[in-house]
């Protein structure tokens, strides 16, 4: 993972992001929906962790804007906020303005 120098005129929000994803788990939820849409129950499946965790970490990235949700029936679905994708990586980066993440693995 790499991040470019911050260019943005607002420090705060640049560090939100960057507090929001500087958590491993973080950072693999936001891996994972980088195929698609995933609710709490299939991201706590795929990473085997406990839902409760799972949710809360959801919730941090939610509140800074990197995950958006769409609900299906009693189910909430997470995507990662199209606005951030970096399109010419093919989803394979997010950019925030301020700072590039690049997700490879």
């Amino acid at each position: 993972m790499t991040a470019a120098e911050p260019q943005s005129s607002d420090p705060n929000q640049c560090a939100t992001y960057l507090k929001a994803l500087g958590d491993p788990i973080r950072l693999k939820i936001v891996r994972a929906l980088q195929a698609g849409p995933l609710s709490v129950s299939d991201v706590s499946e795929l990473l085997e962790l406990e839902m409760a965790n799972v949710s809360h970490h959801l919730r941090v990235l939610f509140h800074a804007d990197i995950v958006t949700t769409e609900r299906d029936g009693k189910f909430i679905y997470y995507t990662l906020n199209r606005e951030f994708l970096n399109s010419r990586a093919a989803g394979r980066s997010l950019d925030f303005g301020c700072c590039k993440i690049d997700l490879r693995d």
